[in-house]
């Protein structure tokens, strides 16, 4: 279902699929016309890449997509349901991507869920 009398391009009722790493190699080769095999090896070398600037403390800033970032998060208590029992859950840091705004703007105008 389309509208463009509410702005918006796309209206997605349910949720169709997921794209896996496969899928996202097989994409970018048709589109650049490289072999696949060429396309996983970047892909595997960027992830790495980013996986070791963050375990090193470094954020990664991509401009215009995004960035892949390290959140501290503090000590807290949390419940264990089964024992019915607190359990303090240390300071720690997590990975996230933050989206750029004219990323997540995109989103916001283009895909809704009905």
């Amino acid at each position: 279902m389309n509208s463009s009398s509410n702005g918006y391009n796309n209206i997605v009722t349910q949720k169709k699929y997921d794209m896996t790493k496969a899928e996202v190699v097989a994409n970018i080769a048709r589109k650049t016309g490289l072999k696949k095999k060429d396309v996983q090896n970047t892909i595997d070398t960027f992830m790495s890449t980013v996986k070791d600037s963050l375990t090193q403390g470094e954020n990664v800033y991509l401009r215009g997509f995004g960035s892949f970032v390290i959140k501290y998060k503090a000590e807290k208590t949390a419940r264990n349901i089964y024992r019915n029992t607190s359990v303090i859950i240390p300071p720690h840091c997590v990975p996230a991507f933050k989206p750029s705004n004219e990323f997540a703007d995109l989103i916001k105008k283009t895909v809704v869920v009905a």
